[in-house]
Formats: C-alpha cells, sequence, structure tokens
C-alpha cells in the first residue's frame, strides 16, 4: 500500500542524506521525495512516498523519529489531503503534430513551455493518476524525456499547520 509521509526537519546539511540512509539500511523503498523550505525558519518539510503494510510503515515512523533532526512525522496517507506533482514532457513535434498535441494537453489543463524544431516541452501538475494519463497520451509522439518531481502534500484546510 503507497504510503505519504510528511517529515519536518532541521534544515541542516546531511538531513536527506541520513533518512535516505535509514531507509536504505532497513530495506525500505522511496518512490519519490521532495524536499523544501518549511513555513518555519530553519526547518525543511520532506514528503516521502513510500509503500508497505501497516507494521512496516510503523517501523518507518519510528526510526524516523530516532533521528535527531527530525522534528515531527505525518502519515498523511488516510487524512484530507492536497497532494500534487510537477512533470516536465519533451515530446517529439513537429508543424503537423504540434496542435494535436495542444488539443491532448488542454483538458489537462497542462501547458507548453518549450518549443524546439523537433520536439516541444509540456509541463503538467496534478495528482499521480492525471500525470499517468496525460504521459500515455503523448506516448504515441514520441516521448524523449520526462522529469518528475514526485509528491508534494499538505493536510488540507485548518489541519494544515503544524506546531513545533
Amino acid at each position: 500500500m503507497r504510503r505519504i509521509l510528511a517529515v519536518l526537519v532541521n534544515d541542516q546539511p546531511g538531513v536527506l542524506a541520513r533518512v535516505a540512509g535509514l531507509f536504505s539500511r532497513r530495506g525500505f523503498n522511496i518512490e519519490s521525495i521532495t524536499v523544501g523550505a518549511a513555513e518555519e525558519p530553519g526547518l525543511s518539510r520532506m514528503t516521502i512516498v513510500t509503500s508497505g503494510d501497516e507494521r512496516t510503515l510503523e517501523q518507518i515512523i519510528k526510526q524516523l523519529h530516532k533521528l535527531v533532526d527530525v522534528i515531527k512525522v505525518n502519515d498523511l496517507t488516510d487524512e484530507p489531503m492536497v497532494a500534487r506533482e510537477l512533470v516536465l514532457v519533451k515530446v517529439t513535434a513537429n508543424a503537423a503534430t504540434r496542435p494535436e498535441i495542444s488539443h491532448i494537453i488542454e483538458p489537462f489543463r497542462a501547458a507548453i513551455v518549450d518549443v524546439g524544431r523537433n520536439s516541444l516541452v509540456v509541463q503538467a501538475t496534478g495528482d499521480i493518476d492525471k500525470i499517468d494519463a496525460l504521459i500515455e497520451l503523448l506516448r504515441p509522439y514520441g516521448i524523449k524525456e520526462i522529469a518528475r518531481t514526485g509528491i508534494t502534500a499538505l493536510l488540507r484546510g485548518s489541519l494544515a499547520r503544524v506546531r513545533v
């Protein structure tokens, strides 16, 4: 089962390496990890997507809490949350296929952010299913490159503020 964890950490060199090392040493897989500045100066927020049953998740959370720089760990999986991912897709395109691709990406609220002679770059944000669906529709045109950020998530509404 896919799990989404929000981890508040001190913004210090090596914290990401220690978190990743913990997962590696314990044999836990990281499907995606995003890290950025949090609302409090000196703190960063990690959003980690992993998989496992309840017991595995319990072990991951316990091990994360043992790390000195970890302030708080929240399992967002079953909570009301906003989760998004950004993707950039470089697609083979010529003058004849550009209008077709434009029509395909329109319902996804995606945008063409770069146009080359034989390609274009599409940018989209959304949940995993939306991103996967867009990629599948673009695949017949010839995907040259894909860059995905991984999920970033926050609790909805008044639940969103994490107090330290």
